[in-house]
Parts: C-alpha cells; sequence; structure tokens
C-alpha cells in the first residue's frame, strides 16, 4: 500500500497543502490565501487563525478531493515563513497578531542590542546581521510596547510552530527557526545566552530547539476532527521555508548549490561549517540536513524588476500578448535574444528597493547606466536580466570563497525563461539544471523531511528522486570573457553612484 505525505508551506499570501506519495511523485496541491495588514509604513501583521484555518481547510480538501485513506497518510511536514513573532498563551491561543518578517518596527530595539555587541560580533555568533528583520527585535518591542502582552506570553513561535502545536499540543521550534530569531549560536545549535542576555528577554519563552526531522507529536482528537487526519499520525517539525528549499532544490551535500528566482531570488549552497563572509555580505542558515548549514545571500528585487520592466516598459509586448493569448513573458524573451550579450553597452542597477544581499543598502536605487543615441529598446530589456544577474553573481562570488560551486540548480518563476537560464550560466560560469517542477522546493522540501523524519526515506539524498532535472545550460565560454569585463564596470557603476543615492530619496 502506497504511503502518502502531506506538505504544508505557510508563505506570506497564503498556506499550499501538497501531497507526496513515498515514490516522490506529487499527487496535487491545494491553496487556501490568508490576509496581509500593513499599517504605519513598516509594520505587518498576520492573523494567526486564519493560518490554522487555512492549513486545516487545505489539509481536508487534499484528503477529500484526491481521495486519499487518510490511515495511508504516513506524517504531515511542514514549511513556514520566517523571522516571525507569534506570542501564545499556555493553550497555544494567539495573544495579538503575528507580527511578521517584512515587519520593520523594531528599529530601536535593533539599535539597543548593537550598545552591547558590534555588528561583526553578532554576525559571528547568529550568521546574520542584527537588524529590525529578526524575532529577538520584534519581542523586545512587545515588551517595550505592549507589556501586558509580553507578560501574558508563553512562548513566541514562528508560522509553522504554531501549527505545529496546534496539531499536537507541543511547543517546539528547529533549528533553521530559532537561527531566524537573532538570538541562536549558530556554531552551538543552541539559544545564545549571550544575545539573550542584551535583549533581556525572558528565556522561558523560547521554544525547545529540535532538528527538523524531529517528531513533535501526534495529531490530537480535537486536530483530527477539524484535518480529517487519523489521530495519531506523526507530525514533523520542519523548517524555514528558505531552508526547505535548499532541500527541495537538490542543495543536500556540500557544494550542491541552487539559486531560487521570484519576486526576490537567492543563491544558497551546503557546507559543513558556517561561512562568515569578512564584508557580512551573506548569512549562513542552520540546514535541515542534521550537521549541515546554508549560506545564502538574497537580493530584494529579482523577478520584482522583471515585473517593473513588463508594467512599465514592455506595453507592446502586453497589447501582443492579450492579441494572442500568449504570455507576455514570451514576446519579451524575444527581444532579449535580439540583443547581445552585454546589451549594447547599457547597465542597469536592479535596487528598486534598496539592497540587501551583497549591498546591505537601504538607500540604493535602480538606473540604467550607458545610454546612447545607438541603443535600442531590446538593448534596454536585456540589461534588466543581465543587471540582476550580474547582481547575483557577486553573491555567488563570495560564497565561492569558500566553497567549490561548479553548477547551481535554478527554481522559481524566472527559471521558465531559457534566455535568463542562458545568460545566468554565462555570468555565472557554471552549469545551470533546470529541473521538471519548478515552484515546488519549499514543499519538496518539506515532504522529504517529513519522510525522513518518519523512517520512509533513510537520507536526505532521496530527493534525486522528487527533482527531476529537465534541462541543462552550458555556459559559452567566449560570453563568460566577455561578461566578466562588463561585471566589473557594473560593480564600479554601483559604488560610483552610492555616495549620491541618500541626495535621491
Amino acid at each position: 500500500m502506497t504511503k502518502y505525505i502531506i506538505a504544508h508551506d505557510l508563505g506570506t499570501s497564503g498556506n499550499k497543502a501538497s501531497l507526496f506519495s513515498e515514490h516522490g511523485q506529487l499527487i496535487g496541491s491545494v491553496i487556501s490565501s490568508y490576509e496581509t495588514k500593513y499599517m504605519e509604513g513598516n509594520q505587518v501583521e498576520q492573523n494567526a487563525e486564519e493560518w490554522w484555518k487555512a492549513v486545516y481547510s487545505t489539509t481536508n480538501a487534499l484528503i477529500n478531493d484526491f481521495v486519499v485513506n487518510p490511515e495511508d497518510i504516513a506524517t504531515v511536514s511542514f514549511s513556514g515563513q520566517m523571522m516571525g513573532c507569534l506570542c501564545v498563551d499556555s493553550d497555544g491561543n494567539a495573544i495579538r497578531n503575528a507580527i511578521i518578517w517584512a515587519d520593520q518596527r523594531a528599529e530601536k530595539q535593533s539599535a539597543k542590542i548593537e550598545k552591547h555587541i558590534s555588528q561583526k560580533d553578532f554576525y559571528n555568533i547568529v550568521g546574520h546581521k542584527n537588524t529590525a528583520s529578526y524575532g529577538i527585535q520584534k519581542m523586545m518591542w512587545i515588551r517595550d510596547n505592549e507589556p501586558e502582552v509580553y507578560n501574558k506570553t508563553y512562548k513566541f513561535l514562528n508560522a509553522k510552530d504554531f501549527i505545529v502545536s496546534r496539531l499536537t499540543g507541543k511547543f517546539y521550534t528547529d533549528y533553521s527557526d530559532g537561527n531566524s530569531t537573532g538570538c541562536f549560536d549558530l556554531k552551538k545549535l543552541k539559544w545564545s545566552d549571550e544575545l539573550i542576555g542584551y535583549a533581556e528577554i525572558d528565556k522561558s519563552k523560547l521554544p525547545e530547539l529540535k532538528p527538523s526531522t524531529f517528531i513533535a507529536g501526534g495529531v490530537t482528537k480535537y486536530a483530527s476532527q477539524l484535518t480529517g487526519l487519523v489521530e495519531g499520525t506523526p507530525v514533523v517539525l520542519g523548517a524555514g521555508d528558505g531552508v526547505t528549499a535548499s532541500v527541495g532544490a537538490g542543495s543536500v551535500t556540500p557544494g550542491r548549490t541552487y539559486c531560487s528566482i521570484g519576486t526576490s531570488a537567492w543563491i544558497t549552497t551546503t557546507s559543513q561549517k558556517p561561512v562568515f563572509d569578512e564584508h557580512m555580505r551573506t548569512v549562513t542558515w542552520a540546514h535541515a540536513v542534521p550537521g549541515l548549514y546554508a549560506p545564502n545571500g538574497t537580493m530584494q528585487t529579482a523577478g520584482g524588476a522583471v515585473q517593473w520592466l513588463k508594467n512599465e516598459i514592455c506595453k507592446i509586448e502586453i497589447k501582443k500578448a492579450e492579441n494572442k493569448g500568449n504570455s507576455v513573458y514570451d514576446y519579451i524573451n524575444k527581444e532579449v535574444e535580439k540583443a547581445p550579450a552585454g546589451s549594447n553597452g547599457i547597465y542597469f542597477l536592479p535596487y528598486l528597493l534598496g539592497e540587501r544581499s551583497p549591498r546591505w543598502d537601504s538607500e540604493a536605487k535602480g538606473a540604467f547606466i550607458g545610454i546612447t543615441a545607438e541603443n535600442k529598446r531590446q538593448d534596454m530589456i536585456r540589461s534588466v536580466f543581465e543587471g540582476v544577474t550580474f547582481n547575483l553573481s557577486i553573491i555567488l562570488d563570495a560564497l565561492r570563497k569558500n566553497i567549490t560551486i561548479e553548477e547551481l540548480v535554478v527554481v522559481g518563476g524566472g527559471a521558465k525563461s531559457k534566455v535568463w537560464s542562458q545568460i545566468m550560466a554565462d555570468i555565472f560560469d557554471v552549469d545551470i539544471n533546470i529541473p521538471e517542477v519548478l515552484e515546488e522546493a519549499s514543499s519538496m522540501g518539506a515532504a522529504v523531511i517529513g519522510g525522513v523524519g518518519v523512517g520512509i526515506f533513510d537520507n536526505f539524498d532521496i530527493i534525486d528522486q522528487f527533482l527531476n532535472v529537465n534541462e541543462t545550460k552550458t555556459a559559452e565560454q567566449k560570453t563568460v570573457e566577455k561578461y566578466k569585463k562588463i561585471k566589473k564596470n557594473f560593480d564600479e557603476i554601483y559604488y560610483a553612484l552610492k555616495p549620491i543615492f541618500p541626495n535621491l530619496s
């Protein structure tokens, strides 16, 4: 009898529940959306009860829509948005809305920590910079601004950990989400007493740390009635979404690397030790694979820059697509192919929302540079794809200082573009592998973690059974050499404009 795994991916816009067979086949998925509340510019919250409703309703839908016997479901596992802060009482009920990863209200709290410890020393403990994005700073904000909520809080949880508590009645977090709190000792895989002391947070309010493959417990009678799962079904803790994506993209042994291109984009590899970049351009996550780490660099606007290009510059292609009933990106890709490597001298800085890695510059702006009367629109279009890829290649260079990287798996919507995949191969100077399924990395990763956790799979190498590579783009050495010179100019253009960016705000 075939066994099944349900993987939930609790994202920012909604929850995707996916049903996988033990043989690596994706049977189907169901999505349930929930609301995000934006307040006072930099405050961003969600209602955790909507997460729970999304999880139990999609679980029911999977079982019913795909006619699965609940007794054949071997486990439920999770991928979830990271760097959040949800306050719950001892019964697991949310006391207030969750402050999610995008929220930046805790800048004063971040500054308080920096009075005690430098950015460099903080980075060398956590693998990340001290910023308002992480969990511990948000906990401090609640303590400073909502003391009655802080005092009532039994545990601070991330999204997937809240759902695990709803299913099992237990309070845990895995190492990757522990890492996203900003008070986690990356080398020792435990809470950092030093950083917790600087933050002056009650350590007892933090959940117990466990590996991603840990079985948190069985589905309770209450949860069984809502989800349709059999009471006692094992619930595996899972990991934060960036880390489950590493598993789902096959980055499960040292040196195996992938690039995800969606609205934002990142490059993540796998290492045996944390990677601490001397310029703090990259970060390191605790991996879901026991004993390994996931060094990473994330840029702010990748597919987002292409979407801006489509909306503002490619109105001709939009019209063609509407008339023919085709994808607008098919027409945009044709324009990219018309221009040569280097876009006839046009450079595009893709910093439309500031930049995270490798610049860490919130003041950075987007720009087209080098336009002459000889240029055509197709040159500008291609330069956007090249600009995003140049920026990613600087992240890749930082990772390569510590790890040998010869090929990348590319996932996400950007991997659908064959011409962009070739640009990546030539700028990165690696083979680009494009899998059959492009937008299921987090769900597949959660499924593999769940399968390893309950013993269906012996180890994480099983991901190769899930991940079927459809196509490989090989670097063309003549173009590689051309791009090396152009990339140097790209980098120098950013530094030349950097002093001006604050004046443009």
